[in-house]
């Protein structure tokens, strides 16, 4: 029983071991990490970023905090009414299926995901 333990614990010290590495600074993460500011605009920043008292990070952050919409509530609500039965028929039982299959396509307008910069 016990040189099955040991030898339990043995290959487990040796796993545990094959996964140690030491710290590469010229591997995949050097180009992250290397930083071409100074250490003068690296304290301007930090200097402007408690100027500004607000911090993401806190708990009562508040992105909505000075939210201004472009749109009078009559445009919002109009625009919910006009797309309340899409959006229904989107979310039933068939997700959609049945509403975009007796959908009409009024244009032949077919939109690629992308074009290529240099195309050949």
């Amino acid at each position: 029983m016990n040189r099955s333990a040991l030898l339990v614990a043995a290959l487990s010290l040796a796993a545990f071991a094959a996964h140690a590495d030491d710290a590469d600074p010229s591997g995949q993460f050097a180009a992250s990490t290397a930083s071409k500011a100074t250490r003068a605009e690296v304290q301007a920043q930090l200097a402007s970023y408690k100027q500004s008292g607000v911090n993401p990070w806190s708990t009562s952050y508040n992105p909505l905090k000075s939210f201004q919409g472009g749109r009078t509530r009559a445009e919002v609500t109009a625009e919910y009414v006009a797309s309340r039965d899409a959006v229904a028929a989107m979310t039933r039982e068939d997700s959609g299926s049945a509403y975009l299959a007796r959908r009409t396509v009024t244009t032949d307008v077919r939109h690629l995901a992308g074009s290529p910069v240099n195309a050949q």
